[in-house]
C-alpha cells in the first residue's frame, strides 16, 4: 500500500481535490471531517473543549468562529488545542490505515501535513495550490472570514512555494476541474499502476 500525503494552505482546493480522489476509489481519510465530527453535536472533544476555552460550545458542538478566536493569534492556547485533538485524529488515521490496508493506494487528506511532522508518515506528497489572489478571493467568501483571519491563518502555515518544493506531486486547481481531475488521474495511474476505481 502506498500511503499519499494531501496536503495546501487554506483555499488551495485540497478539499476538491481530495473528493476527486475519492471519486476514483481511493480510499481517503479526512482529517477535517474527523475533527468536524468529534467537535461536531455530541461530539467526543466538546466536553473537553469546552473545559479548556469556555463559551466556544453549545447544543450544536463547538463554535468554530469562537473557538478560532480563543487560539488564533494566542500559540498557548492553541498547543492545549492542539495536545487535546492531534493525538483523537491521529488514532482514527490509524483505524483507517487499518482498515484499508489491502488497498494499493491511500491518500491522507491532512491540512498541515508539513507544519506537525505529518510528512515523515506519507510514502509520497501530493501538494495542492493555486494562484495566490485565487485562493484569497476563495478564502474570503467563506462565512466569517476576515482578512485579518485569513492572515493570522496563513502566518501558521509553510509558505506555498516551499510546499511545492518539498512535494513529489503538485496539483494546481486555478484552471478548470477538468484539468485538476486529470492530474488526480495522473497520479492515481503513477503511485498504483492503474485506476483504482
Amino acid at each position: 500500500m502506498i500511503v499519499l500525503g494531501l496536503t495546501g494552505s487554506i483555499g488551495m482546493g485540497k478539499s476538491t481535490v481530495g473528493a476527486m480522489f475519492a471519486e476514483e476509489g481511493v480510499p481517503v481519510f479526512d482529517a477535517d471531517a474527523v475533527v468536524h465530527r468529534l467537535q461536531g453535536r455530541k461530539g467526543a472533544l466538546v466536553a473537553e473543549i469546552e473545559t479548556l476555552f469556555p463559551g466556544t460550545t453549545g447544543a450544536a458542538g463547538v463554535n468554530r468562529t469562537a473557538l478560532a478566536e480563543a487560539v488564533l493569534g494566542e500559540r498557548s492556547a492553541l498547543r492545549r488545542l492542539e495536545a487535546l485533538i492531534h493525538p483523537a485524529v491521529a488514532r482514527e488515521k490509524q483505524a483507517f490505515l487499518a482498515e484499508h490496508r489491502g488497498a494499493p493506494l491511500v491518500v491522507l487528506d491532512i491540512p498541515l501535513l508539513f507544519e506537525k511532522g505529518g510528512w515523515k508518515a506519507v510514502d509520497k506528497i501530493a501538494v495542492v495550490s493555486a494562484p495566490t489572489d485565487i485562493q484569497k478571493s476563495r478564502v474570503l467568501s467563506r462565512p466569517d472570514m476576515t482578512e485579518e483571519k485569513f492572515e493570522a491563518i496563513r502566518a501558521l502555515q509553510i509558505p506555498d512555494s516551499e510546499k511545492r518544493a518539498r512535494a513529489d506531486f503538485v496539483i494546481e486547481t486555478g484552471g478548470s476541474f477538468d484539468e485538476t481531475r486529470a492530474a488526480v488521474r495522473a497520479i492515481i495511474a503513477c503511485l498504483a499502476g492503474r485506476s483504482v476505481r
